[in-house]
C-alpha cells in the first residue's frame, strides 16, 4: 500500500518496525517518529494535544489534511496546464517524476493522474508503465489512453470492438422494433439525434481531436464492411464525422476530404430530400475529386450507401419523377434526376469499389448549358450501359406502371354508359422485373415504388406487385430494411387483411415464399402479424400460424416472437376485438395534381 515512499527518503511501515524493533524506549521512539513525519509546523505541536481533550484521533486528523492538501494540488495542476507559462508543462513533468513512484498509492494516485491527464505529450517510459499494469491502465484518463492507442493499434481496436458491435445490435433491434408504424419506422430519428447515441459519443470522446486515432477508426469500419457487407458501418462512418463536426474538430474536420460533402449530405436527410441546389452541390463534390486522390471516391461511396442517405436519394427520385409526371416529360431530360441517380448509383456499388480498390467516377464540367449538362450525363452512364438502361428503359417501364393504375382509376370514376370493359392488369412489363432482377439502382427504385403505392393505400397496384418481388438483385426485397419499411407500410391496409385473397398475395405470394431458408424474413412476417392478425379470417390464420410454426434450430427471438402472438391470439379469443385508429400521413412526399389527357395519370406517382 506504501510502495514507493522509500524511493521519496518518506519512511513507511517497514522503518517503523525496524525503529521499534532496535529501540529500548518505545515510547519516545513512537513521539520522534511522529514528529520526523508528521506535518512539518512547528506551531501545530502545541495544538494537536487539544485534538486528544476532543477525542479526535490523530489519523483522522492527518487524514482529513492530506485530502484537502489534495484537492489544492490537483485544483493547481490544472491551473498550471491552463495557464500561459511557457514552462508549464516542465513543471508538470516534475511533479510527475517526484509522484510518480506512488501510482500505485490509491490516495496519492489522483494527483499522479490529474498531472498525466494534462500533459500533451507523456514521456514513453511513464506511458510503458502506465500500459503494462491493467489496474493503472483502466483508471488512467482517456487523454492519457489516446496517447496509448496512438501507438497501439491491436490496444485501440480491442476497445472500440465492443462498441462497433453494440452499435450494430442496436440498428438490427431498430429493424426488428415491436413497434410497428409508417410515422415511426427506422429512418424517423434525426441525425443530430443519432448521433447522441451511446456509442458515437463514446467514439468521438475516444477520438479526441487525434487525427491518427479516427483513420484507424475509419479502417476498422472499411474492414468491417467489407468482411460483412452490413451496411450500418456506413451509417456509422458518416455520423461519427458529423459528431467530431457539432463539437468544431477542425483538426479532423479540415483533413476529412469527406467532411463537406457529408455535411451537405446530412442536411438532405434532415429534410428527407435533396433539393437541385443541393443535388449539384454533392455533385461539384464528388466532381472535384482531383487526380491521385481517387480513393477518396471509396469513402464518398461509403458515405452514400448510408441507409439514410439511400432513403433520402430514392424518396427525391421519387418526387422527382412526380414533377416529371405532371409536365409530360421523360426522366432523361431531368439534370436534378441524373445526379440523383449517379449518387445512388455510387452509394449502391460501395462494397465493390472498396473490395476492387479500382476508384472510378466519371466527371461532369458544371458550367453546361441544361440541354448540353443532360447530354453529358447521358454519356456518364453510356460508361455504365446498365446504368444507362435504368434511365431509358426502366423508368419509363416504371412510368408505365402507373399509366396503367391511373388509366383504370379514371375508367372507374367514370359513369356506368361511359365505362368500357377494361380490367385491372395483372402482369408486368417484362422490363420492369427483369431489372428488379438484374440491376441494383432499379431495384431499390422499384422497392420504394411498392412502399409508395403501399402508403397511397392502392390495393389493386400492390397485388399487381408483390409477387415481381420474389426474384429481386441480391434478394433485396427480402432485406432488413425494406421488410421493416413494408411491414409498416401494411398497416395502412388493415382493413384489407381480412380478405383471403388479399392475404394471399402478402404472405403465400410473396413472404412465404423464403420465409423457411430466411429467418429474418420469419420474424418480419410475426411482427406484422402480432398487429394485423385480428383483421384476418380465424381459419386463415390458424393455417399461417401451423406454417410459421419455428423449426427446432431457430433463434431465440424467433421463438419469442411467435409465443407473443400465440398468447395475443389467445387472449383475442377472450376479449373483443381492438378498434384500428388510422394515423395521419405526412410522409414528405408530396402528391401532385395531373391534368386528365388521354395519356397523363390522374393521381400523383
Amino acid at each position: 500500500m506504501f510502495a514507493g515512499l522509500p524511493e521519496l527518503g518518506i519512511s513507511n511501515g517497514e522503518d517503523l518496525k525496524e525503529t521499534l524493533t532496535n529501540c529500548t524506549e518505545p515510547l519516545k521512539a513512537i513521539d520522534q517518529f511522529q514528529m520526523e513525519n508528521g506535518i512539518l509546523l512547528p506551531t501545530l505541536q502545541s495544538a494537536l494535544p487539544f485534538l486528544d481533550l476532543h477525542g479526535t484521533p490523530r489519523l483522522e486528523f492527518h487524514q482529513s489534511v492530506f485530502d484537502e492538501l489534495r484537492e489544492k494540488l490537483m485544483e493547481r495542476v490544472v491551473v498550471i496546464a491552463e495557464g500561459k507559462e511557457e514552462d508549464r508543462y516542465r513543471k508538470l513533468e516534475e511533479l510527475l517524476e517526484k509522484s510518480f513512484p506512488l501510482v500505485k498509492m490509491p490516495s496519492i494516485q489522483p494527483v499522479v493522474m490529474q498531472v498525466l491527464k494534462h500533459l500533451p505529450k507523456v514521456p514513453e517510459k511513464k506511458l510503458k508503465m502506465v500500459m503494462a499494469d491493467k489496474e493503472l491502465y483502466k483508471v488512467c484518463a482517456v487523454e492519457v489512453k489516446r496517447q496509448i492507442w496512438q501507438d497501439n493499434q491491436a490496444l485501440f481496436g480491442d476497445e472500440v470492438s465492443p462498441l462497433l458491435k453494440q452499435y450494430i445490435v442496436e440498428k438490427e433491434a431498430a429493424l426488428f422494433s415491436s413497434d410497428l408504424s409508417i410515422l415511426h419506422n427506422f429512418f424517423s430519428p434525426s441525425p443530430k439525434t443519432r448521433r447522441q447515441g451511446e456509442v458515437v459519443l463514446k467514439l468521438t470522446q475516444m477520438i479526441g481531436k487525434n487525427v491518427k486515432l479516427y483513420d484507424m477508426v475509419l479502417q476498422f469500419l472499411r474492414t468491417l464492411f467489407l468482411r460483412t457487407r452490413n451496411v450500418h458501418y456506413c451509417t456509422l462512418r458518416a455520423e461519427l464525422l458529423m459528431s467530431l463536426h457539432d463539437l468544431d474538430i477542425s483538426e479532423i474536420c479540415s483533413v476529412d476530404p469527406c467532411h463537406k460533402f457529408t455535411w451537405c449530405l446530412d442536411a438532405c436527410i434532415r429534410e428527407k430530400f435533396v433539393d437541385g441546389k443541393r443535388a449539384r452541390e454533392l455533385q461539384g463534390f464528388l466532381d472535384g475529386v482531383k487526380k491521385g486522390q481517387e480513393q477518396v471516391l471509396g469513402d464518398l461511396s461509403m458515405i452514400l450507401c448510408d441507409p439514410f442517405a439511400c432513403n433520402t436519394l430514392v424518396l427525391s427520385i421519387m418526387r422527382n419523377l412526380q414533377e416529371l409526371l405532371s409536365q409530360d416529360a421523360l426522366p432523361r431530360d431531368s439534370p436534378d434526376l441524373m445526379l440523383l441517380l449517379r449518387m445512388l448509383s455510387l452509394g449502391q456499388g460501395a462494397w465493390d469499389m472498396i473490395d476492387s480498390q479500382v476508384f472510378k467516377e466519371p466527371r461532369l464540367v458544371s458550367t453546361l448549358n441544361t440541354v448540353l449538362f443532360v447530354t453529358v450525363t447521358l454519356l456518364v452512364f453510356l460508361c455504365h450501359p446498365q446504368d444507362l438502361e435504368v434511365v431509358t428503359r426502366f423508368l419509363p417501364a416504371m412510368m408505365s406502371v402507373v399509366v396503367d393504375d391511373h388509366t383504370f382509376t379514371v375508367e372507374q370514376k367514370l359513369p356506368s354508359e361511359e365505362k368500357s370493359s377494361l380490367s385491372y392488369p395483372t402482369t408486368l412489363p417484362e422490363s420492369f422485373n427483369r431489372y428488379l432482377q438484374e440491376n441494383r439502382v432499379a431495384c431499390e427504385m422499384g422497392l420504394y415504388y411498392v412502399l409508395h403505392i403501399a402508403k397511397l393505400r392502392n390495393k389493386n397496384a400492390l397485388q399487381r406487385l408483390l409477387p415481381a418481388l420474389v426474384e429481386t438483385y441480391n434478394d433485396m426485397a427480402f432485406g432488413d430494411i425494406f421488410l421493416h419499411l413494408l411491414t409498416g407500410h401494411l398497416t395502412l391496409l388493415s382493413d384489407e387483411f381480412g380478405s383471403e385473397e388479399f392475404c394471399s398475395v402478402v404472405f403465400d405470394g410473396f413472404l412465404l415464399t423464403s420465409f423457411s431458408s430466411k429467418e429474418n424474413v420469419h420474424r418480419h412476417t410475426l411482427r406484422m402479424l402480432l398487429h394485423l392478425h385480428h383483421k384476418m379470417s380465424p381459419s386463415y390464420m390458424e393455417t399461417l400460424m401451423k406454417t410459421l410454426e419455428p423449426p427446432k434450430q431457430c433463434s431465440e427471438p424467433l421463438k419469442e416472437l411467435y409465443n407473443q402472438l400465440t398468447e395475443k391470439m389467445e387472449a383475442q379469443k377472450k376479449s373483443p376485438p381492438p378498434t384500428d385508429e388510422t394515423p395521419s400521413l405526412d410522409l414528405g412526399l408530396h402528391p401532385v395534381t395531373v391534368p386528365t389527357t388521354a395519356s397523363t395519370p390522374t393521381t400523383p406517382l
